[in-house]
């Protein structure tokens, strides 16, 4: 008697040749494996290229069965893991998982020339006396102008408003040996009452911006020192950092643009807004 044809895992086909598997149901593992077998086979007779599995936690069970038919980890989810098999015998051109993360740091200063600071209870800077920026990680779908804003909030209890970034560093191997983006912002204070975040910050205050770039952790750090003087120029009115503008995509999604807000910059608002 013809043995029973086994039915391929449901899939839809990505933009770039491949397919994407979704296993949605509990299954045995030996039989998840016999059915990766033929989709594999299916696919491959289809010439598609990448095969990616979205594996929910719940069938954690069924991740021992894909490695051993050859598909290697690619980024996992607090709700799922992503496996991927190259197919064909030709360079495999599958992309990468995300590579960077975003932090941001916020120069918040008041019309007394005085910076909102921040002395952390943990970390890096935990119990050191230093007094910091307000920092934070940018969350996943969040603008970095909106993310600032945050931060600031939650740290120190003061509203803000966005004003400009004023410069951005790159780093390696700096989480988890991945790449690490910080964009230092300008933010105008809207409040001033400080109500500090007992879970994470010791301190927070206004500080003479002068005081703050004397600090011996900022002259003694190139970085952070060099920091502090593109602010200190900003505030004496040399420095032209970069505004962000709301756009659209050729999709049709709404996405923020950071420009350099020159006087050229100001004909191409005038002329945006006519």
């Amino acid at each position: 008697m013809e043995s029973e044809k086994i039915e391929v895992i449901s899939a839809e086909e990505d933009k770039h040749g491949g397919v994407i598997l979704t296993v949605n149901k509990s299954m045995d593992s030996l039989f998840f494996a016999s059915k990766l077998k033929a989709s594999m086979s299916h696919w491959k007779q289809q010439g598609k290229k990448g095969m990616w599995i979205n594996l929910p936690i719940q069938h954690s069970n069924l991740v021992d069965s894909a490695v051993k038919a050859g598909f290697r980890y690619h980024h996992a989810e607090p709700d799922y893991l992503m496996l991927v098999y190259w197919i064909p015998d030709t360079p495999d051109t599958l992309p990468a998982n995300a590579s960077h993360r975003v932090g941001v740091g916020a120069f918040v200063i008041n019309s007394k020339r005085e910076v909102l600071v921040v002395q952390e209870s943990d970390g890096r800077f935990g119990g050191t006396g230093v007094w910091k920026m307000p920092t934070g990680a940018v969350d996943e779908g969040e603008d970095i102008c909106n993310a600032i804003v945050r931060e600031v909030k939650e740290e120190t209890g003061i509203e803000t408003e966005f004003v400009e970034v004023l410069a951005f560093r790159q780093s390696h191997e700096s989480f988890f040996q991945k790449s690490d983006l910080f964009f230092v912002c300008m933010l105008q204070p809207r409040s001033f009452d400080i109500q500090s975040q007992a879970s994470e910050i010791e301190a927070a205050k206004w500080m003479p911006v002068e005081d703050y770039a004397a600090q011996p952790f900022v002259q003694e750090n190139e970085l952070f020192d060099f920091i502090a003087k593109i602010c200190l120029t900003k505030l004496d009115g040399n420095y032209t950092g970069f505004s962000s503008i709301c756009t659209s995509t050729s999709s049709g999604k709404r996405t923020y643009l950071y420009f350099n807000n020159d006087t050229i910059a100001s004909h191409l608002l005038a002329s945006k807004h006519e």
